[in-house]
């Protein structure tokens, strides 16, 4: 099963630099478990439609049965890794 976290942000928004590192130390941590996917919103405005993205950070955690889990704002990594275990990473 793949399991993806897709990470809406932008370069202008200041909560999304303070989640980068969070994704980064997990990415680290947990390897090829998932598949991480940065979206910016303002060069793929049709994926952050299709996905309802309004606020910046957004954290979405799918896998192939689809969303599992919704995040908006600074997330913690605990939160994250508890959203990607039910996901199947």
């Amino acid at each position: 099963m793949t399991v993806r976290l897709l990470d809406f942000h932008a370069d202008w928004c200041g909560p999304c630099k303070t989640q980068d590192p969070i994704l980064e130390e997990l990415q680290e941590d947990l390897g090829d478990a998932f598949e991480l996917q940065k979206v910016d919103v303002d060069e793929e405005q049709d994926v952050a439609n299709q996905y309802q993205v309004r606020s910046l950070p957004t954290l979405i955690v799918e896998n192939d049965d689809g969303v599992v889990e919704r995040f908006v704002g600074v997330t913690q990594r605990e939160d994250l890794e508890d959203a990607l275990s039910e996901a199947g990473a």
